[in-house]
């Protein structure tokens, strides 16, 4: 059973940064998808950003260029660097993953395993 567990949300105002973790545990296949989506109220769930187990990212044009997508593998932990904060990107932010490829871009209804999320708040 895999388990994701986010943290590092909260409120900055427009131009800040935030760097959003995802601890992952019981996780076993070589080759796998792994994803950020946001969901901001009255709006459908969206993909961010995504990497597989090569390392190839992706991103929502909406972010590319400001946010970046990493994992440090040893610590099994997936991140989500995210600089010159909009107030747009107020959302709530979910890690989520998958096994298999084709992972790009990332579409939530194929994701099966989900964390929590944690809310991201921006300011103007």
């Amino acid at each position: 059973q895999v388990h994701l567990v986010e943290s590092g949300g909260g409120s900055v105002q427009s131009g800040g940064s935030l760097r959003l973790s995802c601890a992952a545990s019981g996780y076993r296949y070589s080759s796998y998808c792994m994803g950020w989506f946001r969901q901001a109220p009255g709006k459908e769930r969206e993909g961010v950003a995504a990497i597989d187990s090569d390392g190839t990212r992706s991103y929502a044009d909406s972010v590319k260029d400001r946010f970046t997508i990493s994992q440090d593998y040893a610590k099994n932990t997936l991140y989500l660097q995210m600089t010159s904060l909009k107030p747009e990107d107020t959302a709530m932010y979910y890690c989520a993953s998958r096994s298999g490829s084709w992972c790009h871009p990332p579409k939530r209804y194929e994701y099966n395993y989900w964390g929590q999320g944690t809310q991201v708040t921006v300011s103007s």
